[in-house]
């Protein structure tokens, strides 16, 4: 090998290190960004209630009712898991458990319990591993969760009954959540699902997202990111699929979806619900901005829920 050649190997091999470098470290810096736990500047958790806002009704009835403290302990990591958790104003075996968005918690679901409070359900709100008053340094986006909303599940029904109705409600990452949890084997007393606004897939969430807000390519940024995640949680972000979960469920789901979503991209609900393989219904909110369906259409929205759950939680 001439020394020519020697040179503009190792000059080659210097560039490829350096790079490999440059996009690990970037991987890391968009890991803690997206994954680590910590206070997400891009994600407004605001719990002022302003006079103007159409749920500031339910969300004051949260503020103010009396909660009972519930724990649990997550399915991996030995984690410590802490839920609200407030009974119907008349005593029912019929549970809504709620599911909070990204870099939120179960404060931040106040109009949610509300609106089930005033259609007469129990409502329970868990603070997912990594968010709010419960243990864990990463958001899990719904994954390594599902396995714990099983155990809140059956704690549901071991303090309330066998003959406990459940079904499980959430938006954004909680909405990927409960389709997560649909994909599992879950007790009969879970009777349906309801899903508002959840990405298809962590991994093409991640993506959307990459591009949306810092125009970022997919590679080699996201698989990298994935990788991380992959040797710090036991997961990759393609594994993490609301997708294939829905493929797998039975019971009734009803899917919301705001058509100005911009967040988690309407688009994706039309994957999702052609997916699923239960009993199903599609409501699709004119106008409505991410997670804002509620706030939006707040009459449509209940009207929707209380039909689909009258339905199936009999």
């Amino acid at each position: 090998m001439t020394k020519r050649k020697k040179h503009w190997l190792v000059g080659l091999l210097i560039a490829v290190v350096i790079i490999c470098i440059g996009i690990g470290g970037a991987g890391y810096y968009f890991y803690n960004m997206a994954v680590a736990r910590g206070k997400k500047g891009f994600v407004n958790t605001s719990l002022t209630i302003k006079k103007n806002d159409p749920n500031r009704t339910q969300k004051l009835w949260y503020k103010n009712a009396k909660k009972y403290t519930w724990h649990e302990m997550s399915a991996t990591g030995h984690l410590k898991l802490v839920a609200s958790y407030v009974p119907a104003s008349k005593k029912t075996n019929k549970t809504i458990v709620i599911a909070h968005g990204f870099g939120g918690s179960s404060a931040n679901m106040g109009a949610y319990a509300g609106l089930f409070h005033e259609l007469g359900y129990n409502v329970l709100l868990p603070d997912d591993r990594g968010n709010g008053r419960s243990q864990g340094n990463y958001i899990g986006y719904g994954w390594p969760d599902r396995l714990d909303y099983l155990k809140w599940i059956k704690q549901v029904i071991h303090k309330n009954g066998q003959q406990s109705e459940i079904t499980v409600f959430g938006t954004s990452m909680g909405g990927a959540t409960t389709m997560m949890v649909s994909g599992e084997k879950t007790p009969k007393q879970v009777k349906a699902f309801i899903e508002d606004c959840g990405y298809t897939s962590v991994y093409d969430e991640i993506v959307y997202q990459a591009k949306s807000m810092y125009n970022i390519p997919q590679y080699p940024l996201v698989p990298v990111v994935s990788a991380i995640n992959y040797l710090k949680n036991g997961y990759t972000f393609k594994q993490a699929s609301s997708l294939n979960q829905v493929k797998k469920n039975h019971k009734p789901m009803l899917f919301i979806h705001g058509t100005n979503d911009t967040f988690v991209p309407t688009k994706m609900v039309y994957r999702l619900y052609a997916a699923d393989k239960g009993p199903k219904q599609l409501l699709l909110v004119k106008g409505a901005q991410h997670a804002k369906s509620y706030a939006h259409s707040p009459k449509l929205y209940t009207r929707t829920v209380k039909h689909f759950l009258d339905k199936y939680m009999k």
